[in-house]
């Protein structure tokens, strides 16, 4: 569990916007190795720029994948929802790494993106009831050239040996809580 700050599971080449930096130049290149979670706020990347200087809490609209054809993002299209706490772990999950993925932003759906990991907020005050808890799925989204991280319930993937084209399902929110001593909570 990672308190405020923490590492990625694996870094990210990537650039961050230069002036946002402090730089006139449109793009830095940057090594995206963390990430900050503060309640209320968009989840923001620990980087270290090419001079070598470490920036804390990019916001996730500020970096792009590469230079050319990057569209302007805002912060709906980085995230649908804000942090909830301090509180988070990240994890690569072995079966989605190298899937290809879908996601729905408030604003916009994006059909090629690429898996890059999960953050799943904890100790906080949405977590533990089970119709709030979320887990973000991190991205890089082919069509921007930006990074956007979405609960699980706005991304789709693709595995050619199992999953059907069958459009965004309206799933149940999970409301119950089960324990094996205990009884059904509802």
């Amino acid at each position: 569990m990672h308190h405020l700050a923490g590492p990625i599971p694996l870094h990210q080449y990537c650039f961050v916007d230069g002036p946002h930096v402090g730089y006139a130049d449109p793009w830095i290149p940057a090594v995206w190795f963390g990430l900050v979670s503060f309640p209320g706020r968009l989840w923001g990347a620990t980087c270290m720029l090419e001079c070598g200087a470490v920036y804390r809490s990019v916001p996730l609209h500020m970096l792009a994948t590469r230079t050319d054809d990057v569209l302007p993002i805002t912060e709906r299209h980085a995230a649908t929802w804000d942090c909830y706490g301090y509180g988070w772990s990240a994890t690569i999950y072995p079966y989605l790494a190298g899937l290809e993925c879908a996601i729905r932003t408030v604003e916009e759906t994006y059909e090629v993106c690429d898996y890059l990991f999960s953050a799943s907020p904890i100790g906080d005050g949405f977590s533990s009831f089970p119709e709030q808890a979320k887990e973000f799925t991190f991205v890089a989204v082919d069509k921007t050239g930006r990074y956007s991280a979405q609960p699980t319930d706005r991304v789709l993937f693709r595995d050619s040996s199992f999953t059907r084209e069958r459009g965004w399902p309206k799933l149940k929110r999970q409301r119950a809580t089960y324990s094996c001593e205990g009884t059904l909570t509802q």
